[in-house]
């Protein structure tokens, strides 16, 4: 039984650090790529949407993922489309970044 516990201890324990590590590394990829327009914390700059803004934070995953994959071309401007730029564990990644982001 003590085997057991120590066994589901460690797994819990390497999920966690898997967690943080891809979270970390989406931060990375967000500073990286997204940041210099919607700003460090999402809250947009100028005339770039917020993020972490209701009209952002209800779209759905797959809309964000969408929009991350193909860019989106407003009449404020383009965003350009990240596909084949990011590999899609990175996109999902920024997707819950995102998501944290509110």
């Amino acid at each position: 039984m003590m085997k057991l516990m120590k066994t589901v201890a460690s797994g819990a324990l390497v999920l966690g650090m898997t967690a943080s590590t891809a979270f970390a590394d989406s931060s990375a990829d967000f500073k990286e790529k997204c940041a210099m327009c919607h700003g460090e914390n999402g809250a947009g700059k100028g005339k770039v949407p917020a993020l972490s803004g209701a009209a952002v934070q209800q779209k759905s995953d797959a809309d964000l993922k969408t929009a991350i994959e193909k860019g989106v071309k407003t009449d404020k401007g383009m965003m350009p489309g990240y596909a084949g730029k990011l590999a899609a564990e990175q996109i999902d990644g920024l997707v819950k970044y995102i998501r944290s982001l509110k």
